[in-house]
């Protein structure tokens, strides 16, 4: 079985090319934090390389840019070629099956829209997103429940188990 998860941020841009069939395919890459710190205390990240296709790679050009976060789903490739010096080089990338869009470098974009422009569907979703990204925007003091009604009370003596 071959198959990656990933949840990381853009260190570049979104580069689209087209090849000879008009078939869209877009590359970029991410860092992935590790899970632990070096020596020094610093937590390092890991430069991943990611391909996806078609229409998945219109709307990651579209809708992604330096800094967005991201969560992949797909399977590691490695394949080689030989450079401009007759040496042959090899490439490992993952090639994507599903781009979640997860939020901008800011934090403030990650919002229901994003993802839906994700995913698989033939048409990207017509959102404005910056005026998304200003009603997203909400009072870190409000309560967020208060509009739910009365309260409820759960008792853990209340568990089957």
């Amino acid at each position: 079985m071959n198959k990656v998860f990933l949840i990381g941020r853009l260190t570049r841009d979104p580069e689209l090319r087209y090849t000879g069939n008009n078939t869209a395919v877009a590359s970029f890459s991410i860092a992935v934090n590790r899970n632990f710190t070096n020596q020094a205390g610093e937590r390092e990240a890991d430069f991943i390389n990611i391909v996806v296709w078609r229409k998945q790679a219109e709307n990651v050009k579209n809708y992604l840019t330096q800094g967005s976060q991201v969560a992949i789903d797909g399977r590691i490739q490695t394949r080689s070629y030989d450079d401009k010096d007759g040496q042959k080089r090899y490439v490992t990338e993952i090639v994507a099956d599903n781009v979640e869009f997860l939020g901008s470098k800011g934090g403030a974009n990650a919002s229901a829209p994003q993802s839906s422009a994700a995913s698989t569907s033939t048409e990207p979703t017509p959102y404005d997103f910056a005026a998304q990204s200003e009603q997203s925007k909400t009072d870190v003091d409000s309560n967020p429940f208060a509009d739910f009604g009365s309260s409820i009370e759960i008792s853990d003596d209340e568990l089957p188990f």
